[in-house]
């Protein structure tokens, strides 16, 4: 294998979709399936957290960092375990006052498996005397490997292989295959397969400064002469946490019976223990079988009933991993992105698929989990739910959508704590939290540590109201692919309803001017909450919020007619849609102020104009990298309220959610005129302003400038495919990936580069592939009809799949067809067009002179 561990450095530019060992962590090309193979030569303490967050294994139930089984959390190791929709609140005194926070809690470690030869210590990596150390993740089969061969202080060489996967076709389970073979000696080896529910949330080096012990022993117990069982309860929440392992050991076939012994900890650690009598270049293997519910799952008697009966009736692992295999063979079916005429696959876009899938393909109704913005793989952001899944949704809907549906009914079953949330704040309808967790209150900090000077400062961003829009676009978005009026009727209409009802109780009326205005709040840019010297109290008519306003009130107006004719009588007395409603979002979507400043170009908020320009080169030149300014400025007692500047995208985002001519005419209808120079202005005028603070700023960025500098667009792409690869935020990947830049790159690839869009009931595509980019394919599920996709630079290739869907209605560079299931078609394209193409993000390409 060729190789390398990252260690932290700068990624060669475009990386991004090739293969062999231009990504730091890739096997060469000469093993066959480098493009499915992470891979690790070498053990690198420096690196190994972000090893661990990489080489996460899960199934969305629940999921397992890659960390070393014999060691336990330290400077170097975090061997964390998440369940999803596990959380849990504890309060910390600090200064003289006290504050809770909820966190995804840290659930017990079922990896424990060590080892010592003869009299020997434990086997620890960052002890031994290692002769290899590999570690790899293979992403097609879901199974992460490591092969170490060490030596002891008598100079005997030891050979250990192991294999290990979280089930996909058994949610509750999960194995760990230790194989032990000595090279050079025989004797005997003392091995201890433990559960460790001595644990905390103690990931975060910011978060250790919070309380973070969330479990409480209920029962230790050995179920038999193979299997140990751990009961543990989160001190709050109350949710009770069983963990079993079964260890087996085998000869080749044959099963062996060694003594064991049954050691225990009241608080909250038990294992077995045993010897194994090694021979001379003849493995023996152990296997460690763990099952885990939780006082959440359904159709259980209890957690450790449920442990034990799994177990008791477990088999042999070998078929359990054949049928995990299966599983993701499925999933890559419908969700590997091929480049190359198939010949290839991006590496990095199948490690962000998988990681994606990791987080979510267990979601369901019984689940009852949303979509944490840093997965399951690391407890940073307390893994609170947050507006990323705008970004993780289109990559499900186009694909599962069953997934997506089951995700949105989180934030449904939460409507009630949003609607009582605006209540409390004088509103109507439903304020949706900028951080969610397990009730769907605001968990948002109200205090941040700021590092720069060790210090907690006040964290405003609970004024960033915008997530209920994104949700609400979310779900109008869902239904335009899927054409589910029963998802509708159901929870949908509900959450744009309230949603809509919500903002528009935010607007208040200017009725000499005949417009409508929104104030007190933070737009997606996170580094205005206020004006110079009035922190904290939000700004006035942000161009974001207020559009997307106009539009999800546009959208409220049409669902109400949708529903018009159907039986939902249930859901009308929910609503109480009062008569007056509609007309009055009517004439706030076309009333509603947005600031321009005199060049045409959109203000982020009133008043974004009138600010000073901000000292990019002096900065840059005392700090590197800005992506934290905020913390900056906050340290030197200045503010990022101060200055004409952004963390991410804010008013580009609507060219990232709406086309050129969907943004047009929508503020046309609103007053306003967005010619396409204008357009061509902002992007460089915001550009120019922007930390790209977040990982989601670097997707914005390439999906704006895919039309107008596609060489722009595909650095931006490979930033967004590095950000956890090459962890380009200095360390954060160590606490968990970033699931929305993740997901929003392959969406870069299989919706922007393709210009694939749904609206008015067409799906609709108008390639413009970089050049990087020969040859593009995937399959999406359009309305109940599976399509496969194929594009190169002269032709796009439609095949649906035979079955009983319906004829779709599509236009292919703004010429319109229908297609019929079984159908297979070819269309040229790369030719102008004499009519405008509608493209999601393509301004420049619609404009005559500009850009190409």
């Amino acid at each position: 294998m060729t190789g390398v561990p990252n260690r932290g450095g700068t990624v060669p530019d475009d990386p991004g979709l090739e293969t062999g060992s231009r990504f730091p962590g890739w096997a060469g090309a000469e093993s066959g399936s480098s493009e499915w193979l992470l891979s690790y030569d070498g053990y690198d303490p420096e690196v190994e957290g972000l090893r661990e967050a990489l080489c996460t294994v899960g199934n969305g139930y629940w999921a397992t960092r890659g960390a070393a089984p014999e060691a336990d959390a330290d400077d170097v190791h975090y061997p964390g375990t998440y369940l999803a929709g596990v959380y849990n609140r504890v309060r910390t005194d600090r200064g003289g006052h006290s504050v809770e926070d909820e966190h995804m809690v840290n659930a017990p470690n079922w990896l424990p498996l060590w080892f010592k030869v003869v009299d020997g210590a434990w086997f620890h990596p960052g002890t031994a005397r290692i002769l290899s150390y590999l570690q790899e993740l293979d992403l097609r089969r879901g199974v992460l490997t490591r092969v170490i061969r060490f030596s002891d202080h008598a100079g005997r060489t030891t050979k250990v292989s192991s294999l290990r996967f979280i089930s996909h076709s058994a949610p509750h389970i999960a194995v760990l295959s230790t194989t032990f073979e000595a090279e050079d000696w025989s004797g005997p080896m003392t091995v201890r397969s433990a559960i460790n529910g001595r644990v905390a949330n103690r990931n975060v080096a910011t978060d250790r400064l919070l309380a973070g012990h969330h479990l409480l022993p209920r029962q230790v117990v050995e179920l038999d002469s193979e299997t140990v069982l751990l009961d543990m309860e989160t001190n709050q929440s109350g949710i009770h946490v069983a963990t079993g392992v079964r260890t087996r050991v085998f000869d080749g076939g044959s099963l062996l019976t060694p003594a064991r012994h049954f050691l225990r900890e009241d608080a909250g650690w038990v294992a077995h223990e045993f010897n194994l009598q090694l021979e001379q270049a003849h493995p023996v293997r152990v296997e460690k079988a763990a099952a885990v519910y939780t006082s959440r799952d359904r159709a259980i008697a209890s957690p450790a009933l449920a442990v034990a009966t799994a177990l008791h009736r477990l088999g042999d692992a070998d078929r359990l991993l054949a049928a995990h295999e299966r599983e993701w063979q499925i999933l890559w079916e419908v969700f590997a992105v091929s480049l190359d005429s198939g010949r290839r696959q991006s590496p990095a876009l199948n490690l962000n698929t998988f990681h994606v899938l990791q987080t979510v393909a267990a979601a369901d109704v019984d689940l009852d989990a949303g979509v944490p913005a840093r997965g399951l793989h690391g407890e940073g952001y307390r893994g609170h739910i947050f507006w990323d899944e705008l970004f993780v949704y289109p990559v499900l809907t186009l694909r599962r959508p069953d997934l997506s549906r089951a995700l949105l009914g989180y934030r449904y079953r939460r409507l009630n704590e949003a609607r009582a949330a605006a209540l409390a704040a004088g509103f109507e309808g439903a304020m949706f939290p900028w951080q969610s967790a397990i009730d769907g209150r605001e968990e948002t900090p109200t205090e941040l540590y700021n590092p720069y000077n060790n210090q907690w400062m006040p964290d405003n961003s609970q004024r960033q109201r915008h997530v209920g829009l994104a949700l609400a676009y979310s779900v109008w978005h869902h239904y335009q692919s899927t054409g589910d009026t029963a998802f509708l009727i159901q929870q949908g209409a509900e959450l744009i309803l309230e949603v809509a009802r919500f903002f528009a109780s935010l607007c208040s009326y200017d009725a000499q001017e005949d417009r409508y205005d929104i104030g007190g709040i933070m737009g997606p840019d996170e580094f205005h909450d206020g004006y110079p010297g009035l922190p904290g109290l939000g700004l006035r008519n942000n161009t974001y919020t207020n559009v997307m306003t106009a539009w999800v009130l546009r959208r409220a107006v049409e669902t109400a007619g949708l529903l018009e004719g159907r039986y939902c009588e249930p859901l009308r007395n929910r609503l109480d849609i009062r008569p007056d409603e509609i007309h009055r979002w009517k004439h706030i979507s076309r009333r509603l102020r947005v600031p321009f400043h005199p060049d045409g170009v959109p203000s982020q908020f009133e008043g974004y104009e009138d600010l000073p320009e901000f000292d990019w080169r002096g900065y840059r030149a005392r700090y590197g990298a800005l992506g934290r300014l905020d913390l900056i400025l906050a340290a030197e007692g200045d503010s990022t309220n101060n200055y004409r500047l952004s963390k991410q995208a804010d008013v580009l985002m609507l060219l990232y959610l709406f086309s050129a001519e969907e943004l047009r005419d929508l503020l046309d209808d609103m007053g306003y005129q967005f010619p396409p120079e204008a357009i061509v202005r902002t992007v460089d005028f915001y550009g120019a302003r922007s930390t790209h603070g977040s990982t989601l700023s670097n997707v914005v960025h390439s999906w704006v400038e895919a039309r107008r500098d596609r060489e722009r667009s595909w650095t931006f792409l490979t930033q967004a495919l590095e950000s956890d690869l090459a962890d380009i935020q200095g360390g954060t990947t160590r606490e968990g990936v970033h699931l929305g830049a993740m997901a929003g790159s392959i969406d870069m690839v299989i919706r922007c580069y393709t210009g694939l869009e749904i609206r008015d009931d067409i799906l609709r595509l108008h390639p413009a592939l970089p050049d990087q980019l020969t040859d593009v394919a995937f399959s999406i599920n359009y309305r109940e009809q599976p399509i496969r996709i194929e594009i190169n630079k002269t032709r796009l290739r439609l095949a649906l799949r035979a079955g009983g869907a319906k004829p779709i209605n599509v236009i292919i560079e703004g010429h319109p067809a229908t297609l019929s299931p079984g159908q297979t078609r070819d269309f040229p394209i790369g030719r102008r067009q004499s009519v405008p193409p509608q493209l999601p993000g393509g301004w420049a390409e619609s404009t005559k002179g500009v850009g190409e």
